[in-house]
């Protein structure tokens, strides 16, 4: 799999990209944003920062980068905003990226926990947990369909994300096997197609 080339490094074909690779403040205050306000569907928002915003990958790069974070353990935000702190600046952007995204958030867990500790008997607040998961459900749909479009000219890679949703979604095989198989199948698929 290539590496994700950073978008200054691609040819402009959308419109105008970042004229330089993010600093580690960039990094920093970008994944910090995302932090505070990504609370159970950050990937989106991921996205929408890093390609439209700050332009700092393709529609494309971004999508590799992503489906690399995912296979990898751990969580895949975390993995992306290491992966692209590593882009930009190696070991001190990663470092800025990771710190930033969760600096902020793990402040306002801890509050929140002491406060749902107080009132989770309250109906209120269980309503508010309970639309809080619909939302994050929808963006994430949402994130889905976007990281679609650059596939559309890729059928190999369209029927290989047909399997996953297959193996994984519908006939519920367990995530590490699914990816061991379908992993290497991508790569070998990706290959003799000649893309």
């Amino acid at each position: 799999m290539p590496t994700p080339q950073p978008a200054s490094d691609l040819p402009n074909t959308d419109a105008e990209l970042m004229p330089e690779p993010p600093g580690c403040a960039a990094l920093f205050t970008g994944f910090l944003g995302l932090g505070l306000i990504g609370f159970g569907g950050v990937l989106p928002m991921a996205r929408h920062m890093i390609v439209e915003e700050k332009r700092w990958l393709t529609p494309d790069a971004f999508t590799e980068i992503l489906g690399l974070c995912q296979f990898l353990p751990g969580g895949n935000i975390i993995n992306l905003s290491v992966a692209i702190g590593l882009e930009f600046r190696g070991v001190a952007g990663a470092f800025s990226a990771l710190m930033g995204l969760i600096l902020g958030p793990t402040a306002v867990v801890v509050g929140l926990g002491v406060i749902y500790d107080r009132y989770s008997d309250d109906p209120h607040v269980q309503g508010l947990f309970a639309g809080l998961a619909a939302a994050a459900a929808g963006l994430l749909v949402a994130t889905s369909l976007k990281m679609l479009n650059p596939l559309w000219r890729r059928p190999v890679s369209l029927a290989v994300v047909a399997l996953c949703v297959l193996a994984i979604a519908i006939l519920r095989l367990p995530l590490l096997p699914s990816m061991a198989v379908l992993a290497p199948l991508s790569v070998f698929a990706v290959r003799w197609s000649g893309r």
